[in-house]
């Protein structure tokens, strides 16, 4: 009996490695789950649905055959695939949650979210995620010709990564703590919840952090990414492992 989670696998046809290791975790360890939770940014960046990907169609493929197998396969979106819609989520199978979700884990009532809204220090992200999550403007971005939508994305990740690359030039410390998640919004988010534990990804920190909200002793468990190997977090009714996935 194990559940599986993972998130941040930034899946991009520059890396096929890291491709590759994820179809071979599904058509091995997943296949044998209780569960396969992917706390979002499967992919490097998603434009729409209809948007030509051979590797998606490979990994829709490889999640297809999990739930076939008879292992749900949910879905939370993250800040880089947040417009995955429900024709991918069908070719996949798998089932999108809101953003958080808490799940019945074992018997535990578990939060389940992606991790930037925790980020609440970096005000200029919180405002432009606003924006992006509007139905208004995906509806408004998604009727645009497939041109002009990557042109915005590429526009976007440039903005994002100068936007960063100046950061770090500054203040470390300060990049380092705009960039991670906010303490005083996680005590809140414990306690808005009424949960002891919590999984997210999104800042790539994977960790296992005890802490106190609400005058309780909560759990903060961090996904790593997928940039240069796996991560994923294995739950059993006795307990976690956070461990890493290694290429061969």
């Amino acid at each position: 009996m194990t559940t599986l989670f993972i998130s941040d696998l930034h899946l991009d046809p520059s890396r096929p490695a890291i491709t590759d290791l994820f179809l071979d975790f599904l058509r091995r360890e997943a296949m044998q789950a209780d569960a396969l939770y992917i706390l979002g940014d499967l992919f490097e960046a998603w434009i729409g649905d209809d948007t030509p990907a051979p590797a998606a169609d490979a990994v829709a493929d490889a999640l297809k055959a999990v739930v076939a197998a008879g292992v749900p396969v949910y879905f939370i979106r993250g800040n880089r695939d947040f417009l995955v819609g429900e024709d991918y989520a069908r070719r996949a199978g798998f089932r999108i949650l809101p953003d958080p979700s808490v799940i019945d884990l074992y018997g535990t009532p578990v939060l389940l979210q992606h991790g930037d809204l925790l980020c609440t220090d970096d005000v200029a992200y919180q405002q432009f995620r606003a924006q992006t999550r509007d139905p208004v403007f995906q509806a408004q971005f998604l009727a645009q010709p497939l041109a002009a939508r990557i042109a915005f994305a590429q526009k976007a990740r440039d903005a994002s990564q100068a936007r960063q690359a100046e950061m770090k030039q500054g203040d470390r410390a300060t990049f380092e703590t705009v960039t991670d998640v906010a303490p005083d919004e996680v005590s809140a988010t414990f306690v808005r919840h009424g949960v002891d534990t919590m999984i997210h990804g999104h800042t790539h920190r994977p960790a296992i952090h005890s802490l106190q909200a609400g005058g309780r002793t909560c759990t903060r468990i961090v996904l790593g990414d997928w940039y240069e190997q796996g991560s994923v977090l294995r739950v059993t009714p006795q307990g976690w492992t956070l461990e890493s996935l290694a290429r061969e």
